[in-house]
């Protein structure tokens, strides 16, 4: 059987991973909203743990879309590279979130030297594998766009869901727009962005990997 030779193109992977996640959001939120079992709909202050919910996806994702750029021949030229620049992707994306919330970081411009290290997190796993960090990144922003846009409403109507509540110490006096950039826009649109092209990218190059060594074990069987 002959090999494509084509990329896919990104919106044709991104496409029903996408839809499956709005369906996802909007699922969360009903549950919620309706008070269903919070091991399944946590409504707490980033509703951590919960079963339902759209982060569980970047991994298995990251090996869907690896393993489909990897039978498109858009494979990277070192499985090991790709994986060693989303680890350090990670690593620094986390270092830009504790350098944002820890209260015992005291540097001035605190908040721009976080997110300049977010950015960071987002753009060194394309080092690795550019075709697949391409497509993370498409995909983290089809994912969180409608996020941000549901917490919009969530925190103006205080719904009482994890879209609008704050953490415990979150100061109560702020203005509207202040919460809204600091617990919804900032974290969906770079935190979450981070940890999507990151983890997204360490399971897709676990992925080529295996892929490279079943290809190679493929290629000397046929040899012999």
């Amino acid at each position: 059987m002959a090999k494509a030779t084509s990329k896919p193109a990104v919106t044709q992977l991104i496409l029903v991973p996408s839809i499956i996640t709005l369906a996802i959001t909007g699922l969360r939120l009903v549950g919620e909203l309706q008070h269903w079992p919070k091991t399944f709909f946590n409504p707490a202050a980033g509703g951590g743990g919960s079963i339902i919910g759209i982060t569980w996806l970047v991994p298995i994702l990251g090996v869907y879309f690896g393993l489909k750029l990897c039978r498109a021949e858009a494979a990277p030229s070192s499985p090991r590279r790709a994986i060693g620049c989303s680890l350090l992707g990670l690593i620094v994306g986390f270092a830009g979130i504790f350098v944002i919330v820890a209260p015992q970081i005291n540097l001035p411009g605190k908040p721009v030297v976080g997110m300049v290290l977010l950015v960071l997190g987002i753009i060194t796993p394309f080092f690795g594998w550019a075709a697949l960090s391409k497509v993370l990144l498409s995909y983290g922003y089809a994912a969180r766009i409608p996020v941000v846009v549901l917490m919009y409403f969530a925190i103006r109507g205080n719904w009482g869901t994890h879209y609008d509540v704050a953490p415990p110490n979150f100061p109560t006096d702020v203005s509207f727009w202040s919460k809204y950039m600091q617990i919804a826009f900032v974290p969906q649109m770079f935190m979450w962005i981070a940890f999507t092209v990151s983890v997204g990218g360490l399971f897709g190059g676990i992925t080529a990997a295996v892929h490279k060594g079943k290809s190679s074990r493929e290629s000397a069987t046929q040899a012999a």
